[in-house]
């Protein structure tokens, strides 16, 4: 290893902002190892406890019907096809009741673009879930809040403040696959593009909403493109604050309309390190488990991650692209500890359990 990309992993690791210049150099020629060592002196300076985070919650999906056709979505439906469903409120309070039932302090909720539900629904779907349930819903990403826009007529910001009032408490990072427009017409074309997504993160983040920032890499992105995502959320992060977490996790292929290679277990270590040396302003990096499996989100804990996730008690997306790891609450603590760390249940904005 060069002692110019010594010189910069060290200068990183102590807190200096990469540019992105930097940031080229590592992703071409650093070492696999020496990124990793250096994402977690940043993650020990960040996270100086030993201690790995996690939440129990389950993803419920309200809707499969979708109109956007994304290239790499294996789980939703056009209208009118065979498999479509809408779940009534009852079904979707059963399953509330059995994650409470399970220790879970929050449901992440996400649906297509459906395009007969009028915006009324999601917010009455918001009451009944509020009036009966004491529990943290994190629900709609943003192409979900632009779609709400385009159908009620009105602007995102107050298709933001409504459902904020009908009960919603944070926003998750889902559709930003890569905020790279030039990618997003490939394998998304009917999303909102980039500037949106961010827009629509940044302006619930003016109105008091965390959120969470993702990206879905290894289908049809460059590496450079992987970089303008990181430094798109780096520089909306700058401006609001508002991300409690960065969650990268690798495209799965299978049954999808993208023909691609699944990354190697290395690939994904090294955007996980890279991510959190350039992140220097987001606290949290998530590993996925759910996409690479528990051992390598294990050693991954070891690559900048300090949360292990969800328990993700019901999970449906990443099933229907053909992989499918399931972890009870027990099984993370056990991981964890075995990993060197002290496993503690979280909520959306990283309160520990138990604390006030």
């Amino acid at each position: 290893m060069s002692q110019n990309i010594q010189q910069i992993l060290d200068e990183a690791a102590e807190g200096r902002r990469l540019t992105l210049d930097e940031a080229r150099l590592l992703q071409r020629e650093a070492g696999l190892h020496d990124l990793g060592f250096a994402a977690h002196r940043v993650r020990l300076r960040k996270h100086p406890q030993p201690i790995v985070t996690y939440v129990v919650d389950r993803n419920i999906n309200y809707s499969n019907v979708c109109v956007c056709a994304c290239r790499f979505c294996a789980y939703f439906r056009a209208p009118g096809h065979e498999d479509c469903f809408v779940l009534s409120f009852e079904a979707i309070g059963e399953k509330i009741a059995e994650t409470i039932a399970l220790g879970g302090t929050q449901i992440l909720m996400q649906g297509g673009h459906h395009p007969d539900l009028p915006l009324s629904w999601y917010e009455d779907m918001l009451a009944y879930i509020k009036a009966n349930y004491d529990i943290h819903v994190h629900a709609f990403s943003p192409p979900e809040i632009v779609h709400f826009a385009k159908i009620s007529g009105l602007t995102t910001a107050q298709v933001i403040e409504r459902l904020k009032a009908a009960g919603l408490d944070s926003i998750p990072g889902g559709g930003a696959e890569i905020l790279v427009d030039n990618v997003r017409s490939k394998v998304s074309p009917n999303k909102c593009p980039s500037g949106q997504w961010l827009a629509v993160m940044e302006e619930a983040h003016a109105q008091g909403l965390r959120t969470t920032a993702t990206m879905m890499f290894g289908h049809e992105e460059t590496p450079e493109e992987r970089l303008e995502h990181l430094f798109a959320v780096r520089e909306s992060q700058d401006r609001t604050g508002g991300f409690t977490a960065f969650i990268p996790w690798t495209f799965q292929p299978d049954n999808t309309n993208i023909v691609a290679r699944p990354l190697t277990s290395p690939e994904y270590l090294r955007m996980l390190a890279l991510a959190r040396l350039v992140l220097d302003n987001v606290d949290n990096v998530q590993v996925s488990w759910v996409t690479m499996g528990p051992k390598i989100a294990q050693l991954a804990l070891y690559f900048g991650g300090n949360d292990f996730g969800s328990t993700m008690i019901e999970e449906n997306v990443v099933r229907a692209a053909g992989v499918s790891f399931r972890l009870s609450q027990a099984e993370i603590d056990t991981l964890v500890r075995a990993a060197g760390f002290e496993p503690r249940q979280r909520r959306m904005d990283y309160r520990l359990v138990g604390q006030a």
